[in-house]
C-alpha cells in the first residue's frame, strides 16, 4: 500500500480558466485540491493500491473531498475528522495555464492532523509535501511521521511544492528541507521550487536521496541519480490550466516505480519512468482543475 499524507483543500478555480486570457473577475468554482490530496486520488485513478492520510473538515467542502477520495479508489480509513473548516485556496490562472494561490487557512482542520499511532503493516511508501509541512501544529506531526516511516524502511516521496506565503521564515523553512532530506528516498521539485530553495541536484543527493526528479514545464522531466542525468520532453498538449500537473507526476512515479528499489533503475528504466509521468501530467494539463487520468487514458 501506498500513503499519502497530506493536506486536502477546495480549490476556488476561475470559471472558464481554459480561456486566453482568463477574466480576472470570472465567477470562482470549488474544486478538489491540496497537493497530496492530488496525488493520492491520481494513484487511484492509475489503479494503486492507496491510502490518504490527513485530517479534513466535516463540513460540507470536507465531505465532499472524502467523497472524491472514495469514487477515486482511495481509501479514507486514516483520515482524521474534525468540524474546523476546510482550507480554500484561490487560484488565479494565467495567459499560459500556470496557477498562483492565496490560502486560506487560518483554523482550518489539516492543520490540527495528529501522529497516527502505526499505520498498516503493508504499507510500503509514503509521500509527503506541500503546505501540510508548512504550517504548525500539523506541520510537525507530518515531519514525525516521515521521520518514523522512514527509519522503519518504508520507501519516501518528498514535494515540497513550495508556497512562499504560507512560509513565515524562510531561513527556518529551509533548514527544516534539509533536515528531511536524510528520510527521502526521492525527491521531486519544480524549477521554481529549486530555486527558492537555493540548492543543487547534487547537493541534495549527498544528504539522502536517492534520486532527484526535476519537473521543468514544457522543457520536460529530469532525474539525477546513480545512473546520471535523464531528461524527456514534455507531452504537447492544449493547455487548460497545470494545476495538479506536478502532484500527477508523483502519483506516476511512485505507481511506475512499484516495488523496484530506486537504486536498480538504470537510464533506460528512468527514462520509460519520466515518459510515462509527462504523459499522465500532459492528460491533466488539458482539464481545468486538478483532474489525473484513469490508467486506460495513458495506454490508449
Amino acid at each position: 500500500m501506498i500513503v499519502v499524507a497530506g493536506e486536502s483543500l477546495i480549490d476556488l478555480v476561475p470559471e472558464g480558466a481554459g480561456a486566453v486570457p482568463p477574466s480576472p473577475l470570472a465567477p470562482l468554482v470549488p474544486r478538489p485540491g491540496g497537493g497530496p490530496y492530488n496525488t493520492a486520488v491520481a494513484l487511484g485513478r492509475l489503479g494503486a493500491d492507496v491510502a490518504f492520510c490527513s485530517r479534513a473538515s466535516t463540513d460540507a467542502f470536507g465531505e465532499a473531498l472524502v467523497e472524491g477520495l472514495r469514487a477515486a479508489g482511495v481509501s479514507d480509513a486514516l483520515v482524521q475528522r474534525g468540524p474546523e473548516p476546510t482550507t480554500l485556496a484561490v487560484a488565479s490562472v494565467g495567459p499560459d495555464g500556470s496557477a498562483r494561490y492565496g490560502f486560506y487557512v487560518e483554523g482550518t482542520a489539516d492543520r490540527l492532523f495528529a501522529l497516527p499511532e502505526r499505520l498498516p503493516a503493508d504499507v510500503r511508501s509514503l509521500a509527503f509535501g506541500t503546505c501540510s509541512l508548512a504550517l504548525e501544529p500539523g506541520a510537525s506531526a507530518y515531519e514525525a511521521l516521515l521521520r518514523r516511516e522512514a527509519g522503519r524502511g518504508a520507501f519516501t516521496l518528498l514535494d515540497p511544492n513550495i508556497r512562499p506565503g504560507l512560509i513565515p521564515d524562510a531561513a527556518d523553512y529551509r533548514e527544516r528541507f534539509a533536515g528531511w532530506l536524510p528520510y527521502v528516498s526521492l525527491l521531486k521539485l519544480s524549477e521554481e521550487d529549486a530555486s527558492w530553495l537555493g540548492g543543487t541536484p547534487a547537493e541534495w543527493l549527498r544528504r539522502g536521496p536517492s534520486a532527484v526528479v526535476l519537473t521543468r514545464g514544457a522543457a520536460g522531466l529530469t532525474v539525477f541519480s546513480a545512473a546520471g542525468e535523464v531528461s524527456v520532453p514534455a507531452v504537447g498538449v492544449r493547455v487548460a490550466d497545470t494545476i495538479g500537473a506536478g502532484d500527477t507526476v508523483n502519483a506516476a512515479l511512485l505507481h511506475g516505480l512499484a516495488d523496484r528499489p530506486v537504486e536498480s533503475l538504470d537510464s533506460g528504466a528512468w527514462k520509460e519512468l519520466l515518459t510515462y509521468a509527462a504523459k499522465a501530467a500532459a492528460v491533466t494539463c488539458t482539464r481545468v482543475g486538478a483532474e489525473p487520468p484513469y490508467a486506460a487514458e495513458l495506454t490508449a
